[in-house]
């Protein structure tokens, strides 16, 4: 087998895409730290809640949102549920399961971390693209999520570990979902 090594072109894009991703990341997270008091991963988790109907997800599908293992999850959501932001629930229909419900006080902590929080990811990202540049960023990452997924019509790739069959656990069982 020969190795397909990167152009020079290809290798300038791929160090330039690691330096900013963490750059920005460390950046995010230092704001949020500090600001709000969590890091960027915890922050992830009350905004997916917040979005959701009810503000309410079953961990697995959570856990697929977010691309974090089950167990990293499992731990931010104990300390999450400590700070009183995030409580668990038993799954009304399937025992196995469980979900994240976002709470009135994670709620208010959100709504106040947010400004900080978009202020920071409008400076140092968006601020510096073009508006053709975000339409570009936006299908490059969407493209390369979907190869990695395998939502581009092929198989789902097995070893992700957030992979899992769920369902919503809004109380009624889905077609081919076992119902207890």
């Amino acid at each position: 087998m020969t190795t397909r090594w990167l152009t020079p072109e290809e290798q300038r894009a791929w160090r330039a895409y690691i330096a900013g991703y963490l750059l920005l990341e460390d950046a995010i997270d230092r704001q949020l730290q500090q600001e709000a008091g969590m890091p960027h991963a915890y922050y992830s988790i009350l905004a997916n809640l917040s979005d959701a109907p009810e503000r309410r997800l079953r961990m697995t599908d959570l856990a697929e949102r977010l691309k974090m293992t089950r167990s990293r999850l499992t731990y931010a959501v104990t300390r999450l549920e400590k700070d009183g932001l995030v409580r668990r629930e038993d799954c009304e229909w399937d025992k196995r399961g469980s979900v994240a419900v976002l709470t009135d006080q994670g709620m208010a902590v959100l709504e106040s971390a947010a400004p900080g929080h978009v202020d920071t990811v409008r400076t140092l990202l968006f601020d510096r693209l073009s508006p053709e540049q975000v339409g570009q960023l936006e299908q490059i990452f969407t493209q390369v999520a979907q190869g990695l997924q395998g939502d581009g019509g092929e198989a789902a790739p097995e070893e992700l570990p957030w992979r899992r069959r769920s369902s919503p656990c809004s109380g009624t069982p889905q077609p081919g979902d076992r119902a207890t």
